[in-house]
């Protein structure tokens, strides 16, 4: 499986997860509240910040009724229209590189979704290192294109997609001339539940398209993320904010920064768990043999005594034979004086005349 070095951070199953934070709209259209994040992920120990480059127009109609208007009462967003939503949530492309600078000088490595030819273009003069696809625009394959043209690491959502789908988009991302390409297992629902996660379709989508995947996660909380790095999620998107309590588009079902600092921790000790398919004692535990039982004598004995299960047991430490053989020394004769509390050998038997 090949490994993906993005800014010198190498993202494979052999390195620790890749942890992103997305800010998204979370900023509430303050450019020092959108800073005042990146600290906060800088603290939280995150590797990644992923912003997302468009506007409303580039996005959809100014049209208030109809398909435009969002009337689902179940979704976040119920009584705006997309347009409103957007020029709500997006990140003014002004911003980009003052976030993106911070980023640098915290050692974060910033990067963005964009989402149409004129964001990859303005993404490539601030010289990022690499692009996410959102879920709902991995079929955009005129997008896929422009963005695998530039030749730098995708991150391609697969939200919705089926198989199909996703075997036209990898295509299209490889012929174009994207070699680093990770795809990450999502759910296209804000927020998802951990039911609707599906998380054994990490390994499957690994084998089927040979590349990394990780898990951009909507659920509450990190035990989903966690678990997805058992299955080998190498990259973990969670979308981010200072506080749920002070509002944002995506504040609901975004991080705080405890939680995200969590994740970070968490993820870390899930992948060092994983280790090796490995059976026996490990270093650590070898000084732990000595607490498995053995066989012991258990009462003073004189030559010539017969071992009974009176005066032999299977009890801890484990200096002395193991319990397997118990059946075999009983009705054998001691050959010399013990003690009780002596760790039984073949040494102290008494050999059968030929």
């Amino acid at each position: 499986m090949r490994e993906i070095n993005i800014v010198n951070r190498i993202i494979g199953a052999s390195h620790l997860p890749f942890v992103v934070a997305e800010i998204s709209g979370n900023h509430n259209q303050s450019l020092e509240r959108a800073l005042d994040i990146v600290e906060a992920a800088a603290k939280a120990e995150v590797h990644g910040m992923k912003l997302q480059t468009y506007t409303a127009d580039t996005m959809t109609l100014d049209i208030n009724d109809g398909e435009f208007y969002i009337n689902d009462p179940n979704t976040l967003w119920h009584g705006q229209s997309l347009y409103q939503l957007y020029q709500q949530a997006y990140t003014p492309w002004e911003w980009h590189k003052p976030i993106f600078d911070r980023c640098h000088e915290l050692g974060i490595i910033g990067f963005s979704t964009p989402f149409d030819a004129t964001a990859v273009d303005f993404l490539e003069s601030l010289e990022v290192p690499c692009y996410k696809i959102a879920s709902f625009e991995n079929t955009d394959l005129p997008l896929i294109r422009k963005v695998a043209s530039t030749g730098k690491p995708m991150i391609i959502s697969t939200g919705m997609a089926t198989i199909s789908e996703l075997d036209e988009t990898v295509r299209t991302a490889r012929e174009a001339g994207c070699q680093d390409l990770i795809l990450l297992k999502c759910t296209s629902s804000y927020p998802a539940t951990p039911e609707n996660t599906n998380l054994l379709t990490i390994p499957q989508m690994r084998e089927l398209f040979n590349v990394q995947v990780g898990l951009s996660d909507h659920t509450m909380g990190i035990g989903v993320a966690v678990a997805s790095v058992a299955l080998g999620a190498t990259l973990i998107e969670k979308h981010f904010t200072l506080c749920r309590a002070d509002g944002g588009v995506d504040s609901a079902f975004s991080m705080e920064p405890a939680e995200m600092q969590q994740l970070v921790i968490e993820s870390q000790r899930a992948w060092q768990a994983l280790g090796n398919i490995k059976y026996g004692a490990t270093e650590a535990e070898k000084e732990s043999l000595v607490f498995r039982r053995s066989l012991y004598v258990t009462q003073d004995m004189k030559t010539g005594d017969i071992f009974t299960s009176e005066n032999l047991r299977a009890i801890r430490p484990g200096l002395g034979l193991p319990p397997k053989f118990f059946d075999i020394v009983i009705g054998k004769a001691v050959n010399q004086n013990i003690k009780k509390g002596t760790p039984f050998t073949w040494k102290l038997v008494l050999k059968t005349p030929e």
